[in-house]
């Protein structure tokens, strides 16, 4: 009689790759995120690699122009590094690929999400991402944030300059209009200093403001010259939305935005905190 053999689990693992290429990319690393030329020592106790171990790597670099040594003998990338990444960012835009993955934010923080440029009548929508958790507002393709009462208002004129935000703040303050759609007190020094606390923690939140019931946190996503492309807005219902420097909604909308500047070739100021 025939026994039935168990049936084996096949166990799953990672892909195995080339261990030199593995620790190639370490060394390039290491020298992406240098401030400066490195010497053979510092940039050997930065990889925990001996001297003798990682010449080898840095002789093939050379060769391929991935690597450079300086008059001083001081290692740097190289031409081809450049290359590279400038075919990188040529590739890169930055709608194109925050509008690809901004469906998985929403979810994630079961939120609104509104992605908006600078356009000729201020900070612009162009595209909104609902969440599976449908939340009703009135946040539409088109329309228009206001400077002086929206997170999203307040990130713009953070991080564009001031010869061309200011002018848009004063022409919001004197439409009767736009008043109409959200009457509250306006101070501009006030609303300057504000601006410089957005610019100094890298976001911005509202409260009930400019529709009350509904509450909003906004950051930026910056290029490789540190230029604000757009900012995204994480929207819904004040109950539901938790504005903690630490919470859910901001510590996950900075995580993506930051990504998203990084891949675009922005490098945050040394010291910056992560999201």
């Amino acid at each position: 009689m025939n026994e039935q053999l168990p049936t084996l689990k096949r166990k799953t693992s990672a892909p195995r790759g080339v261990q030199s290429i593995d620790t190639g990319g370490i060394i390039l690393k290491a020298l992406a995120n240098a401030r400066g030329p490195l010497k053979l020592r510092d940039l050997a106790e930065l990889t925990d690699m001996a001297a003798a171990q990682l010449h080898p790597y840095l002789v093939s670099f050379r060769k391929m122009g991935m690597v450079e040594q300086t008059e001083a003998g001081h290692y740097q990338l190289g031409a081809f590094a450049l290359h590279l990444g400038l075919t990188r960012l040529r590739n890169q835009n930055a709608y194109r690929e925050t509008v690809s993955r901004v469906a998985s934010l929403a979810d994630d923080l079961q939120l609104m999400i509104a992605v908006t440029v600078w356009g000729l009548h201020g900070p612009t929508i162009v595209y909104v991402q609902e969440s599976s958790a449908r939340i009703h507002a009135n946040v539409q393709v088109g329309n228009i944030f206001l400077m002086t009462a929206t997170a999203t208002g307040k990130v713009f004129a953070a991080y564009l300059p001031l010869s061309i935000t200011q002018p848009m703040v004063r022409q919001e303050r004197s439409d009767r209009t736009l008043l109409e759609r959200g009457p509250f007190e306006f101070d501009e020094t006030r609303y300057w200093d504000d601006v410089e606390r957005v610019r100094a923690r890298g976001f911005e939140t509202t409260r009930d403001l400019p529709i009350p019931g509904v509450s909003a946190v906004a950051a930026p996503v910056f290029d490789h010259t540190g230029k604000i492309q757009l900012a995204l807005t994480a929207i819904g219902p004040t109950s539901m939305i938790d504005l903690a420097d630490h919470g859910p909604a901001v510590t996950g909308l900075l995580r993506f935005t930051r990504r998203m500047s990084s891949e675009l070739g922005h490098r945050e100021p040394t010291g910056a905190e992560g999201g």
